[in-house]
């Protein structure tokens, strides 16, 4: 009876046993035992010792399986015990996996790139944010009226245009060309609008036919019209906007759920912001560092056109680093192993695809996370906008003061992010999802608190030199910085990790959905409740305590879907769990190879059918 012994790591067996003869001649009740049971292979382990032929009994023992055989004058043990052949495996691994301050190298060669990507595409998200309100804030005939309407008609409709476009093309492209085929037109059109559109915005934009629809329409049509009037521009804020919607939520963060498994999110993704905000804080530098240099250019030179070609090419040469960045991930990172039981869902049209995820409660309920924080947030900062734009008139100034605030948010935020690790590690995803509407509450009841009730705080903000416009400006800018850094340090965690337990067409779709249409939708939403509360009220400032009315009963149904989202997400989390651990236990088996077909190598058939395979057995 020959067999080949495969240890694979599990068995540990002596080199020169003793007793080799005496395992030849077999006594008759072992023969009984060998020959005359039916074949069957255990699973996980297959043993055989060069040739020889088989040794006879099992024990399982709580460190693994003992084998003895025993004669007379001679002894022969051969014993194979998991501790020890565990031990020799962990070594493996370990060698196999060496570690820099406690981290995995191949988790690093993750951890790092996304970092640099995320720096990347967060230092150009700020330059484009900052550079979209000064173009179409003070542009000649626009003003900040014309945010909510871009917002609405214009920001809401591309959104909805780009989700059904990028739903289509993922079904018909693969991940890698579909993450090319999105980010390359937004680089090469902020490469395009510095250097053509903008020298030629002058013989672009029918300022004529604006002026003509003006007269005749009246000051009212004074925000759509500055659409027409200066389209390029409002293009560039649509774009910046998108921007930040697809390239930070659907690429980026897409990406990352593809690469990273929870376990890692719940470590490295608040970490990510680290360098993120560090991006933060030097894009603010670099706005500030160009809005300066317009001022010292000569009369006759268009410092913006310059502050422009400057600008733009730092956001062409980030998004090249982008994309070398992704390609050097899929060509050198191994993608982590997923469940394999997961639903494989048919691949379904447009229509099909919005019912279904309509159909989820769980997509419902991080859709209503991600519109509640866009409507709160408008709430709160398109009437600091305005309260900065009456401040500072000037693009220079305007500029310059939205450079200092970039860097503060990355500032707030970097401290943020390094307490937030120990948010989720302590209190788990619930209490950091809930964190962020609770900070939005208290800081926006502040802000609303120090317009409606400015009189009072007259002279204490006298004493400290300013006026009640500029304390509302600085506390404005507060409540931004707050809400700003608790977004990005925990709720944008919080949502990228509710996409990873989710199937892959959900995940991609989902975030279609979710990031490009309602994240717009959440400020268009705030738009438009501004625009009616000012049209039923007369101005902004009557209409302020209903606006405070309507952010606590936003918050509120942020507050709920959050703690459902929390359950159902715990739910998927204990499931793939328990799937992967399947998975794992079906994958370690124990078959016994036999080489003679006539003469079977198996042994008992369990260690509990019989007391003489529940113990070493004597011959």
């Amino acid at each position: 009876m020959a067999t080949a012994i495969q240890t694979r790591g599990l068995l540990s067996l002596p080199a020169k046993p003793i007793g080799v003869m005496s395992l030849l001649h077999p006594s008759h009740g072992l023969k009984h035992r060998l020959f005359a049971a039916k074949p069957r292979h255990l699973p996980g382990l297959s043993l055989s010792f060069k040739g020889h032929q088989k040794f006879q009994a099992f024990e399982p023992t709580l460190h693994g399986i003992s084998i003895s055989h025993k004669v007379r004058s001679t002894e022969f043990i051969c014993k194979a015990e998991a501790s020890s052949s565990a031990g020799e495996g962990d070594t493996a691994a370990i060698a196999a996996s060496p570690k820099i301050f406690g981290v995995e190298v191949a988790t690093l060669k993750k951890i790092i790139p996304l970092g640099l990507m995320f720096f990347c595409i967060l230092f150009n998200y700020t330059i484009l944010r900052d550079t979209k309100d000064v173009l179409v804030v003070t542009a000649k005939g626009s003003s900040a009226e014309i945010i909510p309407f871009l917002k609405t008609w214009v920001n809401l409709p591309m959104a909805i245009g780009f989700m059904l476009l990028y739903t289509k093309l993922s079904n018909v492209l693969s991940k890698k060309a579909l993450f090319y085929t999105v980010i390359i037109p937004f680089i090469v059109y902020f490469g395009a609008f510095g250097f053509v559109m903008y020298p030629l915005s002058n013989y672009i934009h029918p300022e004529a036919l604006a002026d003509k629809l003006l007269a005749t329409l009246g000051p009212r049509f004074m925000g759509p019209l500055a659409i027409l009037r200066i389209w390029s521009f409002c293009l560039f804020y649509v774009m910046a906007e998108l921007w930040g919607s697809v390239v930070i939520s659907v690429l980026f963060w897409g990406f990352a759920n593809q690469i990273t498994t929870v376990d890692e999110a719940k470590k490295f993704y608040p970490l990510f912001g680290l360098g993120a905000n560090v991006a933060l804080i030097f894009s603010g530098r670099t706005v500030k560092y160009f809005s300066n240099l317009r001022k010292n250019l000569g009369p006759g030179v268009d410092g913006w056109a310059v502050s422009l070609k400057a600008m733009m090419s730092i956001v062409v040469g980030m998004g090249l680093a982008i994309c070398f960045l992704y390609w050097w991930v899929n060509r050198y990172v191994p993608l982590p192993a997923r469940s394999q039981k997961k639903k494989n869902k048919p691949k379904m049209g447009t229509m099909e695809s919005l019912k279904f995820l309509v159909s989820s409660p769980y997509i419902r309920d991080l859709a209503t996370l991600v519109v509640a924080y866009g409507i709160s947030i408008n709430l709160v900062e398109v009437t600091w906008k305005s309260k900065l734009k009456a401040q500072f008139p000037s693009p220079n100034e305007y500029s310059a003061f939205m450079g200092d605030f970039s860097t503060c948010t990355g500032i707030a935020t970097f401290t943020m992010m390094l307490l937030s690790q120990y948010v989720f590690d302590k209190y788990g995803w619930g209490v950091a999802a809930k964190i962020t509407p609770t900070v939005l509450l208290l800081t926006g009841v502040a802000f609303f608190s120090l317009i409606l009730f400015g009189g009072p705080f007259a002279p204490l903000v006298a004493k400290l030199g300013m006026t009640p416009l500029l304390a509302a400006v600085y506390v404005g800018a507060l409540q931004n910085i707050f809400s700003k850094s608790a977004k990005y340090s925990l709720f944008d965690p919080c949502k990228e990790m509710a996409y990873i337990p989710l199937d892959e067409d959900t995940k991609v779709k989902g975030k279609a959905a979710i990031d490009v249409v309602c994240n717009p939708l959440g400020k268009s939403g705030g738009a438009l409740i501004q625009q009616f509360m000012i049209l039923s009220f007369g101005s902004l400032a009557n209409s302020t305590p209903y606006l405070g009315m309507i952010l606590l009963v936003i918050v509120a149904a942020w507050l709920a879907a959050a703690k459902s989202l929390e359950g159902q997400f715990n739910a998927l989390m204990s499931e793939e769990e328990l799937e992967k651990e399947m998975e794992r236990a079906s994958a370690v088996k124990i078959p016994v190879v036999s080489q003679d077909e006539g003469v079977n190598g198996s042994l008992g058939e369990s260690s509990s059918s019989s007391p003489e395979t529940s113990a070493p057995t004597n011959i």
